[in-house]
Protein backbone atom coordinates (compact mmCIF):
# COMPACT_ATOMS: atom_id res chain seq x y z
CA UNK A 1 0.00 0.00 0.00
CA UNK A 2 1.32 3.70 -0.79
CA UNK A 3 1.29 5.64 2.24
CA UNK A 4 -0.50 8.64 1.39
CA UNK A 5 1.03 12.35 1.34
CA UNK A 6 1.53 13.94 4.79
CA UNK A 7 -1.28 16.76 3.46
CA UNK A 8 -1.60 17.98 6.99
CA UNK A 9 1.95 19.07 7.03
CA UNK A 10 2.22 20.55 3.83
CA UNK A 11 -0.69 23.06 3.91
CA UNK A 12 0.41 25.46 6.79
CA UNK A 13 3.04 28.19 6.73
CA UNK A 14 3.33 29.93 10.17
CA UNK A 15 -0.29 29.82 11.31
CA UNK A 16 -2.28 30.24 8.68
CA UNK A 17 -4.09 26.86 7.07
CA UNK A 18 -4.46 27.26 3.04
CA UNK A 19 -7.61 26.10 1.34
CA UNK A 20 -7.92 24.11 -1.49
CA UNK A 21 -10.57 25.85 -3.97
CA UNK A 22 -12.11 22.95 -6.55
CA UNK A 23 -13.97 23.60 -9.22
CA UNK A 24 -15.87 21.31 -11.79
CA UNK A 25 -19.08 21.76 -13.30
CA UNK A 26 -19.60 18.07 -12.81
CA UNK A 27 -21.16 17.63 -9.24
CA UNK A 28 -20.38 14.36 -8.67
CA UNK A 29 -16.61 14.88 -9.27
CA UNK A 30 -16.96 18.12 -7.68
CA UNK A 31 -18.00 16.33 -4.70
CA UNK A 32 -15.73 13.62 -5.11
CA UNK A 33 -12.48 15.95 -5.33
CA UNK A 34 -13.81 17.47 -2.20
CA UNK A 35 -13.97 14.12 -0.17
CA UNK A 36 -10.58 13.53 -0.69
CA UNK A 37 -9.20 16.34 0.35
CA UNK A 38 -11.56 16.46 3.81
CA UNK A 39 -10.44 12.98 4.39
CA UNK A 40 -6.79 14.08 4.60
CA UNK A 41 -7.97 17.06 6.90
CA UNK A 42 -7.45 19.93 4.49
CA UNK A 43 -9.58 23.09 4.09
CA UNK A 44 -11.82 22.64 0.72
CA UNK A 45 -13.98 25.42 -1.17
CA UNK A 46 -15.93 24.18 -3.95
CA UNK A 47 -17.27 26.32 -7.12
CA UNK A 48 -19.10 24.80 -9.88
CA UNK A 49 -17.89 27.02 -12.73
CA UNK A 50 -15.25 29.67 -13.47
CA UNK A 51 -17.00 32.56 -12.68
CA UNK A 52 -18.00 31.38 -8.82
CA UNK A 53 -14.30 30.33 -8.73
CA UNK A 54 -13.48 33.82 -9.22
CA UNK A 55 -15.68 34.83 -6.41
CA UNK A 56 -13.95 32.10 -4.24
CA UNK A 57 -10.30 33.28 -5.14
CA UNK A 58 -10.54 36.29 -3.09
CA UNK A 59 -10.41 34.82 0.06
CA UNK A 60 -6.91 34.80 1.07
CA UNK A 61 -6.85 31.68 2.66
CA UNK A 62 -7.35 29.83 -0.77
CA UNK A 63 -3.82 28.91 -1.61
CA UNK A 64 -3.99 25.96 -4.52
CA UNK A 65 -6.76 26.04 -6.62
CA UNK A 66 -7.63 22.58 -8.31
CA UNK A 67 -9.68 23.06 -11.67
CA UNK A 68 -11.36 20.99 -14.33
CA UNK A 69 -10.32 22.22 -17.65
CA UNK A 70 -13.17 21.70 -20.05
CA UNK A 71 -16.45 23.66 -18.41
CA UNK A 72 -18.87 26.11 -20.12
CA UNK A 73 -18.71 29.50 -20.09
CA UNK A 74 -15.14 30.63 -17.86
CA UNK A 75 -13.29 27.12 -18.69
CA UNK A 76 -10.10 26.23 -17.20
CA UNK A 77 -7.75 27.31 -19.29
CA UNK A 78 -9.63 31.14 -18.94
CA UNK A 79 -9.63 30.77 -15.09
CA UNK A 80 -6.42 29.75 -15.05
CA UNK A 81 -5.11 33.31 -16.67
CA UNK A 82 -7.14 35.14 -14.46
CA UNK A 83 -6.18 33.93 -11.20
CA UNK A 84 -2.57 34.59 -12.27
CA UNK A 85 -3.41 38.09 -13.11
CA UNK A 86 -5.70 38.45 -9.68
CA UNK A 87 -3.93 35.62 -7.52
CA UNK A 88 -0.47 35.28 -8.80
CA UNK A 89 0.57 33.66 -5.47
CA UNK A 90 -2.09 31.09 -6.03
CA UNK A 91 -1.29 27.67 -7.38
CA UNK A 92 -3.24 26.01 -9.95
CA UNK A 93 -3.43 22.79 -10.81
CA UNK A 94 -5.66 21.10 -14.10
CA UNK A 95 -7.90 18.30 -14.17
CA UNK A 96 -8.79 16.84 -17.84
CA UNK A 97 -10.02 13.56 -19.39
CA UNK A 98 -9.08 15.45 -22.71
CA UNK A 99 -5.29 15.91 -22.59
CA UNK A 100 -3.24 16.52 -25.40
CA UNK A 101 0.45 17.16 -25.01
CA UNK A 102 -0.35 20.50 -26.61
CA UNK A 103 -2.90 21.65 -23.65
CA UNK A 104 -0.53 20.48 -21.38
CA UNK A 105 2.05 22.62 -22.77
CA UNK A 106 0.10 25.22 -22.91
CA UNK A 107 -1.54 25.35 -19.71
CA UNK A 108 2.08 25.33 -18.36
CA UNK A 109 2.94 28.02 -20.13
CA UNK A 110 0.59 29.76 -19.01
CA UNK A 111 1.48 28.94 -15.17
CA UNK A 112 -0.43 25.91 -14.03
CA UNK A 113 1.88 23.81 -11.51
CA UNK A 114 0.71 20.77 -12.57
CA UNK A 115 -1.42 18.75 -15.01
CA UNK A 116 -3.50 15.39 -14.24
CA UNK A 117 -5.78 13.36 -16.24
CA UNK A 118 -9.09 11.66 -15.57
CA UNK A 119 -9.97 9.39 -14.00
CA UNK A 120 -8.42 10.91 -11.43
CA UNK A 121 -6.27 8.58 -8.78
CA UNK A 122 -6.24 9.50 -5.81
CA UNK A 123 -2.60 9.21 -5.13
CA UNK A 124 -1.59 11.49 -8.26
CA UNK A 125 -4.30 13.86 -7.09
CA UNK A 126 -3.24 14.16 -3.60
CA UNK A 127 0.40 14.20 -4.63
CA UNK A 128 -0.14 16.99 -7.40
CA UNK A 129 -1.36 18.92 -4.32
CA UNK A 130 0.80 18.37 -2.12
CA UNK A 131 3.54 19.52 -3.94
CA UNK A 132 1.37 22.56 -4.91
CA UNK A 133 1.16 23.49 -1.68
CA UNK A 134 4.47 23.16 -0.36
CA UNK A 135 5.61 25.79 -3.40
CA UNK A 136 2.94 27.93 -2.08
CA UNK A 137 4.09 27.94 1.33
CA UNK A 138 7.42 28.15 0.38
CA UNK A 139 6.53 31.52 -1.79
CA UNK A 140 4.68 32.37 0.90
CA UNK A 141 7.50 32.11 3.39
CA UNK A 142 10.08 33.94 1.29
CA UNK A 143 7.08 36.74 1.20
CA UNK A 144 7.42 37.15 4.81
CA UNK A 145 11.18 37.07 4.77
CA UNK A 146 11.05 40.01 2.71
CA UNK A 147 8.74 41.81 4.52
CA UNK A 148 10.68 40.99 7.96
CA UNK A 149 13.63 42.72 5.73
CA UNK A 150 11.78 45.16 4.51
CA UNK A 151 10.16 45.82 8.14
CA UNK A 152 13.59 46.09 9.62
CA UNK A 153 14.40 49.22 7.19
CA UNK A 154 17.84 50.16 6.61
CA UNK A 155 20.62 49.12 9.27
CA UNK A 156 19.75 50.96 12.51
CA UNK A 157 21.36 52.32 15.73
CA UNK A 158 21.09 49.62 18.45
CA UNK A 159 22.23 49.54 21.88
CA UNK A 160 20.87 49.76 25.55
CA UNK A 161 24.39 50.85 27.39
CA UNK A 162 25.09 53.81 29.05
CA UNK A 163 27.61 55.06 26.82
CA UNK A 164 24.98 53.99 24.14
CA UNK A 165 21.99 55.91 25.69
CA UNK A 166 24.24 59.42 26.38
CA UNK A 167 25.53 59.39 22.79
CA UNK A 168 21.67 58.75 21.49
CA UNK A 169 20.91 61.56 24.19
CA UNK A 170 22.90 63.73 22.38
CA UNK A 171 21.97 63.09 19.15
CA UNK A 172 18.25 63.30 19.87
CA UNK A 173 18.93 66.52 20.91
CA UNK A 174 20.94 68.18 18.10
CA UNK A 175 18.77 66.77 15.46
CA UNK A 176 16.26 69.47 15.29
CA UNK A 177 18.54 71.70 15.25
CA UNK A 178 19.73 73.56 11.87
CA UNK A 179 23.51 73.28 13.74
CA UNK A 180 26.30 71.75 11.95
CA UNK A 181 27.47 68.47 13.49
CA UNK A 182 30.67 66.89 14.10
CA UNK A 183 30.88 63.13 14.46
CA UNK A 184 33.82 62.08 16.11
CA UNK A 185 34.74 58.29 16.76
CA UNK A 186 36.71 55.27 15.68
CA UNK A 187 36.43 53.62 11.85
CA UNK A 188 33.45 50.96 12.11
CA UNK A 189 31.36 52.48 14.86
CA UNK A 190 29.00 53.62 13.03
CA UNK A 191 28.85 57.32 11.87
CA UNK A 192 27.24 56.92 8.71
CA UNK A 193 24.40 55.62 11.00
CA UNK A 194 24.54 58.41 13.16
CA UNK A 195 24.26 61.31 10.21
CA UNK A 196 21.49 59.36 8.75
CA UNK A 197 19.73 59.50 11.73
CA UNK A 198 20.25 63.42 12.37
CA UNK A 199 18.87 63.53 8.67
CA UNK A 200 15.77 61.82 9.36
CA UNK A 201 15.12 63.18 12.67
CA UNK A 202 15.40 66.67 11.34
CA UNK A 203 12.66 69.47 9.75
CA UNK A 204 14.95 68.22 6.14
CA UNK A 205 13.79 64.46 6.29
CA UNK A 206 11.63 65.40 3.06
CA UNK A 207 14.97 66.25 1.57
CA UNK A 208 17.78 64.55 0.01
CA UNK A 209 20.47 62.64 1.95
CA UNK A 210 23.91 62.70 0.05
CA UNK A 211 26.91 60.99 1.27
CA UNK A 212 30.12 61.13 0.27
CA UNK A 213 33.63 59.61 1.52
CA UNK A 214 36.39 62.58 1.37
CA UNK A 215 39.37 59.73 1.25
CA UNK A 216 38.24 57.44 -1.08
CA UNK A 217 38.34 60.44 -3.87
CA UNK A 218 41.54 62.22 -5.50
CA UNK A 219 41.65 65.86 -4.45
CA UNK A 220 40.87 66.89 -7.80
CA UNK A 221 38.32 64.61 -8.38
CA UNK A 222 37.13 65.30 -4.91
CA UNK A 223 36.25 68.96 -5.43
CA UNK A 224 34.26 68.33 -8.47
CA UNK A 225 32.12 66.05 -6.75
CA UNK A 226 31.37 68.69 -3.94
CA UNK A 227 31.14 71.82 -6.21
CA UNK A 228 30.27 70.67 -9.04
CA UNK A 229 31.87 71.35 -13.26
CA UNK A 230 31.38 73.64 -15.59
CA UNK A 231 32.04 72.64 -19.16
CA UNK A 232 35.24 72.82 -20.42
CA UNK A 233 36.66 73.24 -17.09
CA UNK A 234 39.38 70.60 -17.40
CA UNK A 235 40.02 68.10 -20.27
CA UNK A 236 37.06 65.43 -20.12
CA UNK A 237 34.33 68.19 -18.74
CA UNK A 238 32.47 67.82 -21.65
CA UNK A 239 29.54 68.88 -19.60
CA UNK A 240 28.06 70.72 -16.60
CA UNK A 241 27.69 68.40 -13.82
CA UNK A 242 26.14 69.84 -10.86
CA UNK A 243 27.60 69.00 -7.56
CA UNK A 244 26.97 67.01 -4.28
CA UNK A 245 26.19 69.99 -2.08
CA UNK A 246 23.40 71.31 -5.21
CA UNK A 247 21.88 67.90 -5.07
CA UNK A 248 21.36 67.76 -1.53
CA UNK A 249 19.56 71.83 -1.28
CA UNK A 250 17.16 71.12 0.85
CA UNK A 251 18.40 67.98 2.54
CA UNK A 252 21.90 67.19 4.54
CA UNK A 253 25.36 66.50 3.05
CA UNK A 254 26.99 64.15 5.16
CA UNK A 255 31.12 64.78 4.67
CA UNK A 256 32.37 61.50 5.79
CA UNK A 257 36.53 61.20 6.69
CA UNK A 258 36.79 64.92 6.53
CA UNK A 259 39.90 65.26 8.07
CA UNK A 260 41.22 63.95 4.52
CA UNK A 261 40.47 66.77 3.04
CA UNK A 262 43.39 69.02 1.14
CA UNK A 263 43.67 72.47 2.12
CA UNK A 264 42.63 73.74 -1.18
CA UNK A 265 38.88 71.63 -0.66
CA UNK A 266 38.91 73.05 2.83
CA UNK A 267 39.24 76.70 2.13
CA UNK A 268 36.41 75.91 -0.82
CA UNK A 269 34.08 73.73 1.91
CA UNK A 270 34.74 77.03 4.97
CA UNK A 271 33.10 79.39 2.22
CA UNK A 272 30.41 77.33 1.74
CA UNK A 273 29.75 77.13 5.59
CA UNK A 274 29.77 80.55 5.87
CA UNK A 275 28.16 81.69 3.10
CA UNK A 276 26.05 79.62 1.64
CA UNK A 277 27.16 79.83 -1.89
CA UNK A 278 29.45 77.94 -4.27
CA UNK A 279 31.03 78.89 -7.69
CA UNK A 280 31.53 74.91 -9.78
CA UNK A 281 35.00 74.26 -11.17
CA UNK A 282 35.70 76.46 -14.05
CA UNK A 283 32.75 78.73 -13.53
CA UNK A 284 32.23 82.57 -12.67
CA UNK A 285 28.81 82.04 -11.10
CA UNK A 286 27.88 82.36 -7.89
CA UNK A 287 25.32 79.73 -6.71
CA UNK A 288 23.11 79.57 -3.13
CA UNK A 289 23.05 76.23 -1.72
CA UNK A 290 21.05 75.20 1.64
CA UNK A 291 22.08 72.69 3.25
CA UNK A 292 23.16 71.15 6.43
CA UNK A 293 26.53 69.76 6.53
CA UNK A 294 27.26 67.04 9.16
CA UNK A 295 30.68 65.96 9.32
CA UNK A 296 32.73 62.51 10.81
CA UNK A 297 36.04 61.94 11.04
CA UNK A 298 38.31 59.41 13.04
CA UNK A 299 40.74 61.65 13.70
CA UNK A 300 41.45 63.92 16.77
CA UNK A 301 40.83 67.24 14.89
CA UNK A 302 41.67 69.25 17.81
CA UNK A 303 45.18 67.75 17.00
CA UNK A 304 45.25 68.17 13.57
CA UNK A 305 44.63 72.09 13.70
CA UNK A 306 47.40 72.35 16.15
CA UNK A 307 49.97 70.43 14.14
CA UNK A 308 49.05 72.45 10.82
CA UNK A 309 46.72 70.18 8.69
CA UNK A 310 43.46 71.35 9.15
CA UNK A 311 42.67 74.88 9.37
CA UNK A 312 41.69 75.98 12.90
CA UNK A 313 38.39 78.58 11.18
CA UNK A 314 37.15 75.24 9.47
CA UNK A 315 36.91 73.25 12.19
CA UNK A 316 35.19 75.63 14.33
CA UNK A 317 32.61 75.76 11.85
CA UNK A 318 32.13 72.14 11.33
CA UNK A 319 32.20 71.49 15.27
CA UNK A 320 29.45 73.44 16.50
CA UNK A 321 27.73 69.99 18.38
CA UNK A 322 30.43 67.58 18.50
CA UNK A 323 29.07 64.38 18.95
CA UNK A 324 31.37 61.75 20.14
CA UNK A 325 30.57 58.13 18.89
CA UNK A 326 31.69 54.92 21.74
CA UNK A 327 33.85 52.41 20.07
CA UNK A 328 32.57 49.27 21.08
CA UNK A 329 34.78 48.51 23.30
CA UNK A 330 33.29 50.93 26.12
CA UNK A 331 30.00 49.93 25.15
CA UNK A 332 30.26 46.01 25.82
CA UNK A 333 27.17 45.22 26.88
CA UNK A 334 25.54 46.36 23.84
CA UNK A 335 27.57 43.34 22.24
CA UNK A 336 24.28 40.54 22.64
CA UNK A 337 22.01 43.10 21.12
CA UNK A 338 23.95 43.95 18.03
CA UNK A 339 24.72 40.34 17.22
CA UNK A 340 21.04 39.54 18.01
CA UNK A 341 20.11 42.42 15.48
CA UNK A 342 22.40 41.64 12.88
CA UNK A 343 21.70 38.07 12.83
CA UNK A 344 18.04 38.48 12.03
CA UNK A 345 18.77 40.47 9.41
CA UNK A 346 21.17 38.29 8.07
CA UNK A 347 19.18 35.55 8.21
CA UNK A 348 16.16 36.95 6.55
CA UNK A 349 17.87 37.95 3.90
CA UNK A 350 19.90 34.50 3.00
CA UNK A 351 16.33 32.97 4.22
CA UNK A 352 17.87 31.34 6.88
CA UNK A 353 15.60 29.99 9.74
CA UNK A 354 18.00 30.48 12.44
CA UNK A 355 17.16 30.39 16.40
CA UNK A 356 20.18 32.49 17.31
CA UNK A 357 23.82 31.59 18.83
CA UNK A 358 24.74 28.85 20.96
CA UNK A 359 25.89 30.10 24.77
CA UNK A 360 29.88 29.06 23.76
CA UNK A 361 29.53 31.36 20.79
CA UNK A 362 28.10 34.28 22.78
CA UNK A 363 30.99 33.88 25.67
CA UNK A 364 33.41 34.07 22.60
CA UNK A 365 31.98 36.82 20.99
CA UNK A 366 31.57 38.96 24.21
CA UNK A 367 35.01 38.20 24.94
CA UNK A 368 36.59 39.48 21.71
CA UNK A 369 38.20 43.26 21.60
CA UNK A 370 36.04 43.89 18.28
CA UNK A 371 38.74 46.26 17.37
CA UNK A 372 37.12 47.10 13.83
CA UNK A 373 33.83 48.02 16.29
CA UNK A 374 30.42 47.55 14.65
CA UNK A 375 31.36 47.05 11.25
CA UNK A 376 33.88 43.93 12.51
CA UNK A 377 30.41 42.85 14.19
CA UNK A 378 28.51 43.14 11.53
CA UNK A 379 31.03 41.30 8.92
CA UNK A 380 31.47 38.23 11.33
CA UNK A 381 27.80 37.62 11.83
CA UNK A 382 27.28 37.79 8.40
CA UNK A 383 29.94 35.17 7.76
CA UNK A 384 28.47 32.85 10.72
CA UNK A 385 25.08 33.35 8.87
CA UNK A 386 26.06 32.31 5.81
CA UNK A 387 28.28 29.55 6.77
CA UNK A 388 26.03 27.96 9.69
CA UNK A 389 24.68 24.60 8.97
CA UNK A 390 22.29 24.46 11.34
CA UNK A 391 19.68 26.20 12.86
CA UNK A 392 22.47 28.01 15.43
CA UNK A 393 25.36 29.62 15.17
CA UNK A 394 28.10 27.98 17.16
CA UNK A 395 31.96 28.82 18.08
CA UNK A 396 33.20 27.39 14.26
CA UNK A 397 30.86 29.67 12.13
CA UNK A 398 33.08 32.82 13.77
CA UNK A 399 35.79 34.18 11.91
CA UNK A 400 39.12 32.60 13.20
CA UNK A 401 40.38 35.77 14.51
CA UNK A 402 37.30 36.31 16.61
CA UNK A 403 37.80 32.56 17.79
CA UNK A 404 41.58 33.13 18.48
CA UNK A 405 40.77 35.03 21.61
CA UNK A 406 40.52 38.98 22.53
CA UNK A 407 43.06 40.37 20.17
CA UNK A 408 44.93 37.56 18.82
CA UNK A 409 48.80 37.60 19.89
CA UNK A 410 49.42 38.43 16.52
CA UNK A 411 47.63 41.33 16.33
CA UNK A 412 49.35 42.71 19.92
CA UNK A 413 51.61 45.30 19.80
CA UNK A 414 53.32 46.68 23.20
CA UNK A 415 53.78 50.03 23.19
CA UNK A 416 55.64 51.80 25.96
CA UNK A 417 54.22 54.88 28.15
CA UNK A 418 54.96 57.83 26.22
CA UNK A 419 55.46 57.30 23.10
CA UNK A 420 55.25 60.16 20.64
CA UNK A 421 52.45 59.52 18.52
CA UNK A 422 53.61 59.91 15.65
CA UNK A 423 55.83 56.77 16.56
CA UNK A 424 52.95 54.86 17.49
CA UNK A 425 51.37 55.64 13.96
CA UNK A 426 54.67 54.56 12.15
CA UNK A 427 54.57 51.47 14.31
CA UNK A 428 51.30 50.39 13.95
CA UNK A 429 51.43 51.03 10.48
CA UNK A 430 54.57 48.83 9.82
CA UNK A 431 53.06 45.97 12.09
CA UNK A 432 50.01 46.30 9.80
CA UNK A 433 51.75 46.05 6.86
CA UNK A 434 53.95 43.01 8.19
CA UNK A 435 50.29 41.32 8.63
CA UNK A 436 49.48 42.41 5.21
CA UNK A 437 52.38 41.40 3.46
CA UNK A 438 53.09 44.94 2.33
CA UNK A 439 49.51 45.10 1.02
CA UNK A 440 48.98 49.03 1.69
CA UNK A 441 45.23 48.62 0.62
CA UNK A 442 44.31 45.68 2.97
CA UNK A 443 46.42 46.95 6.09
CA UNK A 444 44.76 50.90 5.34
CA UNK A 445 40.93 48.82 5.11
CA UNK A 446 42.26 46.83 8.16
CA UNK A 447 43.00 50.33 9.99
CA UNK A 448 40.05 52.03 8.76
CA UNK A 449 41.96 54.88 7.01
CA UNK A 450 42.49 55.81 3.50
CA UNK A 451 45.17 54.22 1.20
CA UNK A 452 46.74 57.51 0.49
CA UNK A 453 47.53 57.97 4.15
CA UNK A 454 49.76 55.17 4.81
CA UNK A 455 51.48 56.07 1.40
CA UNK A 456 51.90 59.62 2.32
CA UNK A 457 53.24 58.85 5.54
CA UNK A 458 55.92 55.87 4.39
CA UNK A 459 56.81 58.06 1.59
CA UNK A 460 57.66 61.28 4.49
CA UNK A 461 59.86 58.67 6.20
CA UNK A 462 61.98 58.36 2.87
CA UNK A 463 62.18 62.56 2.61
CA UNK A 464 62.96 62.21 6.21
CA UNK A 465 66.80 63.31 7.36
CA UNK A 466 68.61 60.30 8.38
CA UNK A 467 70.69 61.03 11.54
CA UNK A 468 74.68 61.02 10.48
CA UNK A 469 76.35 58.25 12.00
CA UNK A 470 78.82 59.39 15.03
CA UNK A 471 82.21 59.91 13.81
CA UNK A 472 84.55 56.89 14.97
Amino acid sequence: MVPRPALREAVRCDTVTTTVLVVDDDSANLDSVCRIFQKEGVATLAAPDGQKALELLRRPEVGVLVSDLMMPGLDGQALLKASRAMRPDVEVVLMTAYATVETAVSAMQDGAYDFITKPLKRHSLVKAVQKAMEKQALSAENRDLKAQLAAMGQKSLVGSSPAFRAFMDLLEQASPSTATVLLQGESGTGKELAARFVHEHSPRVKGPFVAVNCAALPESILEAELFGVERGAFTGAVTRKEGRFERATGGTLFLDEVGEMSPSAQVKLLRVLQEGELERLGGTQTLKVDVRVVAATNKDLATEVKEGRFREDLYYRLNVVEVRIPSLASRREDIPLLADHFLRRFAAKNSKPLKGFSEEARKVMEDYAWPGNIRELEHGVERAVVLCRSDVVNVGDLPEGVRKGPLGAAQQIVIPIGTPMEELERRVIHETLRHTKGDKNLAARMLGIAARTIYRKLAAEDEAPKAEAPAS
